[in-house]
C-alpha cells in the first residue's frame, strides 16, 4: 500500500486513514461465553468489567442486579482476543484445540446418572457456618476470536490454561475472585462488597436476598429431581431456550458451588430429565483427566456443553465445550472452553486457603 502524506491545508482522506490502522477485532462471542457473562452480570456482582478478556465469570455467583442492554453490550465487547499479549498485559492466547466429535446417546443415560447420583450421595460435604466461605479452586480456559476486516479471515483462539480461585459466602452475598492475568492483581470483591454494588447515595440496597445459586438456596431446595428441576427452570426466566439455559445453570452450580450431597444427587438426576441431554462416552476436563460426560447441544449455535465425570468413581471433574457444527467461523471439533475442579473446601475468611486438601 502506498502511504499518502497530507499537507496542512489539504483535506484528510478518512478512508485512506482507516486502511492504515490495524483491523479491529471482532467482539462476537460463542453462546456459552455469552451465557456465562449474562450469569455474571445478572446474578453475580456489580463490579467493573474484568481487567482482561472476560472470564467465564460465567457462573451465577452472588447477587441479582438489574443490567441495561447497553451495559451488557459493553462488557460483551471485551470477549475477543487476538494472539499475543492482550492490551492489559494478560497472558497470550493460544490456538484452540480440535478434538474428534463423538455422538452422544441416551441408551446408557439412566444407568449412568444413577451411578453419578449414588457417588454424589457418598461424597463428604462440609457444612459452612455463618461467617465462613465456600472455596473452589479450578483450572480454566475460554475461547476468544479475531477477525481481519480487510481479508475476512477469522481465527479462533483460547486463553492458556490458568488458575482460578473463588470464595463465596453461604448466602451468596459476599465473595472474592482471584484469577491472575484476568482480574485485577490480588483479585476482586464480589457481591455486596464489590465497588459497584452500592448506590450513589451510599445507602444500603433494600430487599437483599440470597442468590438463587447460593449454598443456602441449594440447601433449601427439594431433593426430588422433578421438583428441583422446576426450581432450576424458574431461575432461567423467559429465555429463548429454557432447556439449554437450565443445563447451563446446573453447570454453573457444580462448577463453583458446594452442593449438599442429597441435593447434588437430585441435581444430576434433574439434568438427565432435560430434553436433549445425552451421554458422551469419551470426554476430558481441562487438565486432561479422561471421563464420560452428560452433555447437551445448543441447537441454535451448534456448541455442546459437557459435564465430565470420572469413569470409575463417577466424581465430577469439570466441564468442556465443543463445537459440533460450524457456527460463525468456529469449526466443528473446536474446544471452546474447558475447566477442571481441583479443590472445594470451607474456610474461615475470604482470600484464605484451606490448610488441608478439601474435596474436588
Amino acid at each position: 500500500m502506498t502511504r499518502k502524506f497530507w499537507k496542512r491545508n489539504e483535506p484528510l482522506d478518512h478512508a485512506e486513514l482507516a486502511r492504515l490502522l490495524p483491523a479491529p477485532s471482532d467482539p462476537r462471542m460463542t453462546p456459552d461465553r455469552q451465557l456465562l457473562f449474562e450469569e455474571h452480570l445478572l446474578n453475580e456482582i456489580r463490579t467493573p468489567a474484568p481487567k482482561a478478556t472476560a472470564r467465564p465469570v460465567r457462573r451465577a455467583l452472588l447477587i441479582t442486579v438489574p443490567v441495561t442492554a447497553a451495559a451488557l453490550a459493553g462488557v460483551l465487547a471485551l470477549g475477543a482476543l487476538t494472539p499475543g499479549t492482550g492490551p492489559n498485559g494478560e497472558p497470550a492466547s493460544v490456538e484452540a484445540a480440535v478434538v474428534p466429535i463423538e455422538a452422544g446417546s441416551t441408551v446408557q443415560l439412566v444407568s449412568t446418572v444413577q451411578r453419578i447420583a449414588t457417588a454424589a450421595t457418598k461424597q463428604p460435604t462440609p457444612e459452612p457456618k455463618p461467617g465462613q466461605y465456600i472455596y473452589v479452586k479450578s483450572e480454566v480456559s475460554y475461547q476468544s476470536s479475531s477477525h481481519n476486516a480487510d481479508t475476512g479471515e477469522e481465527k479462533t483462539w483460547v486463553q492458556p490454561l490458568h488458575p482460578r480461585e473463588i470464595w463465596k459466602s453461604p448466602d451468596g452475598l459476599k465473595g472474592w475472585l482471584d484469577e491472575p492475568g484476568y482480574q485485577d492483581e490480588g483479585g476482586v470483591p464480589l457481591g455486596q462488597d464489590a465497588p459497584g454494588s452500592k448506590p450513589v447515595n451510599g445507602k444500603d440496597i433494600p430487599g437483599k436476598a440470597p442468590s438463587h445459586l447460593s449454598y443456602d438456596w441449594l440447601k433449601a431446595q427439594p431433593t426430588n429431581p422433578d421438583a428441583l428441576l422446576k426450581s432450576i427452570y424458574a431461575t432461567t426466566g423467559n429465555t429463548r431456550d429454557r432447556d439449554q439455559r437450565a443445563f447451563q445453570e446446573i453447570k454453573s452450580i457444580v462448577n463453583e458451588q458446594l452442593v449438599p450431597a442429597r441435593t447434588a444427587a437430585a441435581l444430576y438426576r434433574a439434568a438427565a430429565k432435560i430434553p436433549g441431554v445425552v451421554v458422551v462416552e469419551n470426554s476430558e476436563d481441562a487438565t486432561g483427566r479422561a471421563g464420560l460426560a452428560l452433555a447437551r447441544v445448543d441447537e441454535r449455535y451448534g456448541e455442546r456443553t459437557e459435564l465430565v465425570f470420572d469413569r470409575t468413581t463417577f466424581a465430577y471433574l469439570g466441564s468442556r465445550g465443543v463445537q459440533v457444527t460450524e457456527y460463525d467461523g468456529v469449526k466443528p471439533g473446536t474446544v471452546t472452553e474447558r475447566t477442571a475442579i481441583l479443590e472445594r473446601a470451607v474456610v474461615d475468611a475470604r482470600k484464605t486457603r484451606p490448610t488441608t486438601h478439601g474435596t474436588a
